[in-house]
Formats: C-alpha cells, sequence, structure tokens
C-alpha cells in the first residue's frame, strides 16, 4: 500500500487491496438489499443506495414500522453500526472475516433489534455470484485500506457536489451504488431512452431498464480502471461523435471496450489542482453529452 498523499487526496494502489476491496464489495452488498427491503421504491434504483458519512458509508434512515434504523460502515473505528430509533444499537466488528460469518453476525445483530429482512442473498454485478451464506473465499480486511478508499469517496463526492450545484434538472443524489462499488451522479435530459440492453453479470434486464429508462449522462469514481481507480463519465444512449469529444484534462481517453470516458484517479490526485482537474473532466463529458444528444442546456443549467 502506497501511503503518500499529495494535498487531500489519499493514495491507494489497487493492487496492494484487491483482497479487502472484494470482501468490501460483498459486505456493501449485503448492507444495501438490507435497506432495499425497507425502502420505499424511487426511480432509478435510488433508494438501495449508501452514502459516504463523516465515518464511512450509511444506509440513511430506512423506515421500519413506525420507526426507523441505519447501518452505517464505520471506517475510523472499523465497526458496523447497527441503530434503532427506539434506542437501542449493536455493532459488528470490521476485521478479516468471511462474508459468510459478516452476514450472519449481521443478520442476528438485525434480528435483535427487531429487524428481520427479507433479501435476495446472493450478490449481483458480479461473476462467480456466491450466495452470501456460503461465500468463505472473500475473507481480507486490511482497516488502513478501507479507511483510504472511503476518504477516496469523500474527496470525490465533495467536487461531484459541487459540479451538481449549476444544473437544475432532473438530477440524482451524490451515491454509492454497491452493485458496481461505484460512487456515482447522474443528469437527465428529461427524454425517455431506447429500453437498455442489459448485460450485467447476474442482473436482470428489467432492473437495467428502470435503471436507464431515460436519457442520461453520468459520472462516478470506482476503485478500478486505473492503479489507484478511476473517474468515469458516459452517456447513454451514447450519441454519435461521443466517443471523439475531447474529455478535458491530460490523462482522460475513451474506453472503446466499457464506452466510458476514463481519467485516473492518480491523474487527478498528482495535479497541481485536484479540484480543478477533476471539474475539467465532469464538465467536458457532461458538454459533449448534452451538445451532441441536443440538450436544453439554457433550461437545465445554471450559474452555480
Amino acid at each position: 500500500m502506497d501511503d503518500e498523499k499529495t494535498g487531500s487526496w489519499p493514495r491507494l494502489n489497487v493492487k496492494d487491496w484487491a483482497g479487502t476491496r472484494d470482501t468490501l464489495h460483498m459486505w456493501t452488498q449485503i448492507v444495501g438489499k438490507i435497506r432495499m427491503a425497507y425502502a420505499p421504491p424511487v426511480n432509478h434504483w435510488w433508494h438501495v443506495t449508501l452514502y459516504p458519512s463523516a465515518r464511512g458509508l450509511t444506509t440513511s434512515a430506512v423506515p421500519h414500522g413506525t420507526g426507523v434504523f441505519d447501518l452505517e460502515f464505520d471506517f475510523v473505528e472499523h465497526r458496523l453500526h447497527l441503530r434503532s430509533s427506539d434506542g437501542r444499537s449493536r455493532d459488528v466488528t470490521l476485521e478479516p472475516k468471511s462474508v459468510a460469518t459478516f452476514y450472519r453476525e449481521t443478520l442476528d445483530a438485525l434480528a435483535s433489534l427487531g429487524v428481520e429482512p427479507s433479501i435476495h442473498a446472493v450478490p449481483n454485478e458480479v461473476d462467480p455470484a456466491i450466495p452470501f451464506a456460503e461465500d468463505e473465499q472473500h475473507h481480507a480486511y486490511d482497516g488502513e485500506a478501507a479507511r483510504l478508499f472511503w476518504q477516496q469517496l469523500l474527496q470525490a463526492q465533495r467536487v461531484f457536489e459541487r459540479f451538481r450545484s449549476d444544473f437544475v434538472g432532473k438530477q440524482s443524489p451524490v451515491h454509492f451504488f454497491w452493485g458496481a462499488m461505484d460512487l456515482a451522479y447522474t443528469r437527465f435530459s428529461g427524454r425517455t431512452a431506447p429500453p437498455h440492453p442489459g448485460g450485467a453479470p447476474n442482473c436482470p434486464p428489467w432492473v437495467m431498464r428502470e435503471g436507464y429508462s431515460h436519457e442520461l449522462a453520468s459520472f462516478g469514481f470506482w476503485p478500478g480502471g486505473g492503479e489507484q481507480g478511476a473517474f468515469y463519465a458516459y452517456a447513454y444512449p451514447e450519441p454519435d461523435g461521443y466517443a471523439e469529444r475531447p474529455a478535458g484534462p491530460v490523462g482522460a481517453y475513451y474506453d472503446t471496450t466499457m464506452h466510458e470516458f476514463l481519467l485516473p484517479y492518480e491523474a487527478v490526485a498528482t495535479a497541481a489542482d485536484p479540484d480543478a482537474t477533476l471539474t475539467e473532466f465532469l464538465r467536458a463529458t457532461y458538454v459533449a453529452a448534452a451538445d451532441l444528444a441536443k440538450w436544453d442546456r439554457p433550461a437545465l443549467e445554471t450559474a452555480p
């Protein structure tokens, strides 16, 4: 692991924490599915996501009966906090343990709070998809790596939120999708989109069609695509000429396999002005999508 920091942008080589990343991915899927079991549906699956918090990643308040509960990954104390609005709480320790063990401990802790969710206990968007109760393969947990990843998410979220402020059309929150393990933010033109063809592993096409029901430009960060992760941008449906448009800062490029623009995290972290570099990428790729698809930009944008 590389503990070097450039300003406040933590450095974390993906190869150094791959085992922890894959285990944490499954743990976030478990927690996300618990939220999904109780949260009222919202368009594009916005009701299933997690959110960066001052300690890690949280479900936010989840309705249950006449009260609420929440779950929060605390990457400072390395615990999963489970809290009910009736005042009761439980913790699950974040340490090297299998997905099966984490799954059992989390459900037991919830049951002691009177919460007994019924979930599809198999991961999505990964292959192979090992049922949580049977997954002894993923068991690594490096607490410092988890903390640094959370700090990366906080930096990305901070810039995304500022970028979000100059758009007045329909747009998503900045949130963490546990399916692909990415922090994401999406803008919409207001027009419907052709049915999405699907294709994500262990994810039914109808799920993808709901997520991509309307024309969009999406942006995010995930721990892949570069030595230290990557920022991405894509449009659906992708307008003609999108791949040929300039993507802003040095290091950004269009990946013909993923059909996305990518900007390696390290290109941002090592820049003289990381915030400006990431913002340039977000603006350039948004303008490419909006102009080529003829979005009504004057009606959708405002001065930040």
